[in-house]
């Protein structure tokens, strides 16, 4: 027997996936959802219909007594009712209130927006072994992308006839990257390790056709193939040539749409002066460990600049195939490393890969968890923007934070919780809760000893003081804020694109392949970024808290159970669902 509560959030989790496809696939939703989502007002609007009729029929059970006393034999019921209700209305409540602002019509996010989920589909979720159905299912998808583009112009054309543009910049690096996708820029497409091209077609999904070869799909793949490419071109052209000149040159979305973002983006109402004034103080801290840091591994000088050019110079790998085998190798060493020590890691995530983005130019990394039949493993995918050499060394964190104990053992947890967690619980998570947590998880990996080897702490505190500086730039940038003295004097009074820019590249220490692509990506996806330092803070207090109220009684093995235990929570839930019912009260 199923409590109302959790029969609302799998009826949620079923009609959100009818409604787009690319979600449920990507989240790996058990269903056959079709292969096209509607990215145009129609779409839009049922899904906000859909956010809507939810939480009304939630509040209605909520009145009614709909929260079961007891478990029994009831899946959900109690305790895990409270929860599932709290996260589903929390999560909603922010989703009707970004709808309510039709930011849809404006969404652009040139970094991970529609244009990365609708590319990245295709290949990203298909599993590691395809048979002839799989490939069918590839195809239909690959199919599905210039229809889906299509949709999404429409939407963005309504945008602009509502005097809603997005900004500028956004549309220029949108159609940047369409170009780049479709091989307008004449760049090679990396090919999969060991793979011949079976095909001279250019665009991002050409490796596919090479990897397939001449089986009997060859030729409606490669039409797919070829109409999606020329779809991503078309889609470059409109943003460049009518719809960038109707956009805003603004990049901040000030403080009404930023308060909106940060609450979708961090499930609480953050104090957001607070948290730009703590940043500062933090990135200044950073600083400082960071000096300290250079000196151990110069030698003596406390020139980070030059200490990073040293391991630099020593600590790297060459070649895109022996990058990935080194990730491979860091992942796999996690695993055995923390698997009964600080956590039980479940036997199906044991496994996780580690994949190349075959998008030329594309840097960073991301992490994509199994599907909810436990069928496709969990996926690292990390950016080599176009480097043929890799410093190893300022990557061990990176691993951390999305392997094990970061963003692998976190939501691969929630994906083998079973019926434990509610279904919304399993397939909508938090951003804040879970960025939160890989940085926590870095964290924890430096104070476990793991980072020894030559160079390795200094890549994390490199990465802390660019979180850091995420903070005071995603804030001060969208809500127009003054940059504090003595800061000023070094970047400039007043935030601009360039100024963000700069501290990033001067006082974040972020790479140079990643510095544009970072800043962008802070002004197209508001709120978000702020998710990784703030959420890491909110972690850190509330292990303390456990701490101080436990004594000598505290167990971290078991805090840490029980804090993956409770699956996603928004950070203004976090405090109360960690101190458990008995406490909370």
């Amino acid at each position: 027997m199923v409590s109302a509560i959790f029969a609302l959030c799998d009826e949620y989790v079923s009609r959100y996936a009818a409604l787009d496809p690319l979600y449920a696939a990507g989240r790996g939703i058990a269903g056959d959802f079709g292969a096209v989502t509607d990215l145009g007002p129609d779409g839009i609007a049922a899904r906000a219909q859909l956010v809507n009729d939810t939480l009304h029929t939630l509040e209605t059970l909520t009145a009614a007594g709909g929260l079961s006393d007891v478990g029994g034999g009831t899946t959900g019921g109690g305790d895990a009712d409270r929860l599932a209700a709290d996260h589903l209305r929390e999560r909603l409540t922010a989703e009707r209130d970004w709808h309510a602002l039709d930011e849809p019509l404006r969404l652009l996010n040139a970094v991970y927006g529609p244009l990365r989920v609708i590319s990245g589909n295709v290949e990203e979720a298909r599993p590691a072994v395809e048979d002839a159905a799989d490939w069918e299912r590839t195809l239909a998808r690959l199919a599905a992308v210039p229809v889906m583009l299509a949709s999404w112009r429409a939407a963005l054309a309504l945008g602009l006839e509502r005097g809603l543009p997005a900004a500028r910049r956004q549309a220029v690096e949108t159609a940047l990257r369409a170009d780049r996708l479709a091989g307008v820029d004449g760049a090679p497409v990396e090919r999969l390790p060991g793979a011949a091209p079976t095909s001279s077609a250019r665009g991002v999904h050409a490796r596919l056709l090479a990897e397939y070869g001449d089986g009997p799909l060859a030729v409606p793949l490669a039409k797919a193939a070829e109409a999606a490419h020329a779809g991503y071109a078309e889609l470059a052209g409109y943003l460049r040539d009518e719809y960038a000149p109707r956009a805003t040159e603004r990049d901040g979305v000030g403080a009404r749409r930023y308060a909106v973002a940060s609450r979708l983006a961090l499930g609480a109402d953050v104090d957001l002066l607070e948290a730009y004034d703590w940043a500062w103080a933090e990135l200044h801290a950073v600083e400082a460990e960071l000096a300290s840091e250079a000196a151990r591994v110069t030698g003596g000088s406390r020139d980070v600049d030059a200490a990073i050019a040293m391991l630099d110079a020593t600590q790297y790998v060459e070649g895109a195939d022996a990058y990935r085998g080194w990730l491979q190798e860091r992942l796999d060493e996690a695993v055995d490393r923390l698997d009964g020590a600080q956590f039980d890691i479940a036997p199906p995530l044991r496994t996780i890969e580690a994949r190349l983005l075959p998008v030329p130019g594309e840097s960073g990394a991301f992490y994509l968890p199994p599907d909810e039949r436990l069928t496709r493993p969990g996926r690292t995918f990390w950016g080599v923007a176009d480097r043929g050499r890799f410093a190893v060394w300022a990557e061990q964190t990176t691993v951390c934070h999305e392997g094990v104990p970061g963003h692998h053992l976190q939501l691969g947890h929630v994906a083998t919780s079973g019926e434990r967690l509610s279904r919304f619980a399993r397939c909508f998570g938090v951003s804040g809760h879970s960025e939160g947590w890989a940085v926590y998880a870095e964290r924890l990996a430096d104070e476990l000893g793991w980072f020894s080897a030559p160079g390795t702490r200094l890549g994390t505190l490199r990465i802390r003081a660019r979180q850091a500086a995420r903070v005071v730039i995603d804030i001060g940038l969208h809500l127009d804020l003054p940059v504090p003295e003595p800061d000023a004097a070094r970047h400039g009074p007043q935030w601009t694109f360039e100024v963000a820019r700069d501290v990033l590249a001067t006082r974040g220490r972020c790479v140079p392949h990643r510095l544009d692509t970072e800043v962008v990506r802070y002004c197209g996806r508001p709120g978000q970024a702020t998710g990784y330092k703030l959420g890491e803070r909110a972690w850190l207090a509330a292990r303390e808290e456990a701490r101080a109220r436990e004594g000598a009684a505290f167990d971290l093995r078991r805090w840490h159970r029980d804090a993956l235990d409770l699956g996603p929570v928004g950070l203004g839930l976090l405090p109360d669902a960690l101190r458990g019912p008995r406490q909370a009260g």
